[in-house]
């Protein structure tokens, strides 16, 4: 059975039309702040728990579903029931920013396989994570479709060169700076590829997502920067790709639907129809690749940077893009002031160490008050 952390959000409805499409059971369903639409999922799958974070929506959701026997929970204390609920075998990591951090590493104590859709929860606190998972024997599968594509390439043997992430280069692939100044949130929301939530789609515009996908693969796999490039692929059909010491380079490949990687890490190590859409190499005419431009777009480089550095910089880092991109979204900041507000952020606390998940999550609290003020300068 599932439980699935993040139900309301695109990650997560996309996981039910697979679990609905596979007929898996679902045990769990959590969301934030949505009480209609988690009422609507609810009554849908039957699950035996639902919860809400907001206090306030979880009393509307209680009242709403008083004539069915699902238990309705709130709070983090919710949040933990549903990620270590005894029936769920698999967790689903969907819920966006550091809340999801102590779900999921309560569905790894519990020796649940982990789908980990969540960025934050390996860019901020990956050495925590990954040292969960094998304390406790946990299996841990990558939802990301860069990720997926990795782990799938990985399956052969043979000593490892680099990995490969590519990037579908965004809205504003091939623009220069300068073109960029002037930007808005509707068009860096215009993904030419993938239906993703708002800020990882800004994320994409500026190529910080592929920064974070780096460190998120630095971790999971346990390479070292260094050893992982990137490359634009503006047709999103290789997902990524894995070259060996003898030049064979290895890719995955498939449309861009995210229900893919969703079910893969539900399902592995089985495959079964789904309900994506095959792919028609025919149709697809040609695949390219360029060097990513990392002068238009210096939020990767900055990424890289901060993959080099260890220590806090990863978190401080996630937690300046956040607050800079919910700023851009608002109208508040520049899409170009997106890099510039991350790169001061990271400068106020370079050397910064946390080591524990408390320092972490003190870390990410400070580095977002601070970016705000920055951000709130630039208004």
């Amino acid at each position: 059975m599932l439980s699935i952390l993040g139900s309301t959000g695109s990650i997560g409805r996309q996981a039910i039309e697979v679990a609905e499409a596979l007929s898996l059971p679902v045990a769990a369903l959590a969301a934030g702040s949505d009480a209609k639409s988690l009422e609507e999922q609810a009554r849908r799958l039957r699950p035996k728990l639902a919860v809400l974070h907001d206090e306030g929506a979880a009393r509307e959701l209680r009242i709403s579903l008083a004539d069915t026997d699902i238990k309705v929970a709130s709070g983090m204390d919710g949040l933990l029931e549903a990620a270590s609920l005894e029936e769920a075998g698999t967790v689903l990591a969907a819920m966006s920013g550091t809340l999801g951090l102590r779900p999921a590493l309560a569905a790894l104590r519990g020796k649940k396989r982990l789908a980990l859709a969540n960025k934050e929860t390996l860019v901020c606190a990956g050495e925590i994570v990954m040292a969960e998972a094998a304390r406790h024997g946990a299996e841990l599968l990558p939802v990301d479709s860069e990720h997926s594509a990795i782990f799938q390439c990985l399956q052969g043997k043979g000593e490892l060169k680099r990995l490969i992430i590519t990037a579908s280069g965004g809205p504003f692939f091939g623009k220069t700076l300068k073109e960029l100044e002037s930007v808005t949130p509707q068009e860096a929301l215009r993904h030419p590829n993938w239906r993703m939530g708002p800020k990882i789609t800004v994320d994409s515009a500026t190529m910080m997502n592929k920064g974070l996908e780096l460190i998120e693969a630095m971790r999971l796999f346990g390479v070292e920067p260094d050893k992982i490039s990137v490359l634009v692929h503006p047709q999103s059909i290789v997902h990524s790709m894995v070259e060996y010491v003898d030049g064979s380079v290895i890719a995955q490949l498939g449309v861009p639907d995210m229900r893919l990687p969703i079910q893969l890490a539900l399902t592995w190590p089985e495959r079964a129809p789904g309900p994506a859409p095959a792919l028609d190499l025919a149709k697809a005419a040609q695949l390219t690749f360029f060097e990513p431009d990392t002068e238009a777009f210096p939020c990767l480089k900055i990424a890289m940077e901060a993959a080099r550095a260890g220590g806090a910089a990863c978190a401080v880092l996630n937690a300046a893009n956040e607050t800079a991109v919910n700023a851009f979204l608002k109208g508040k900041l520049k899409f170009t002031g997106i890099a510039s507000a991350v790169e001061r952020t990271l400068e106020r606390f370079a050397g910064a160490r946390a080591s524990t998940l408390d320092e972490i999550l003190d870390i990410d609290e400070t580095a977002r008050r601070f970016s705000e003020r920055l951000t709130a300068q630039e208004d």
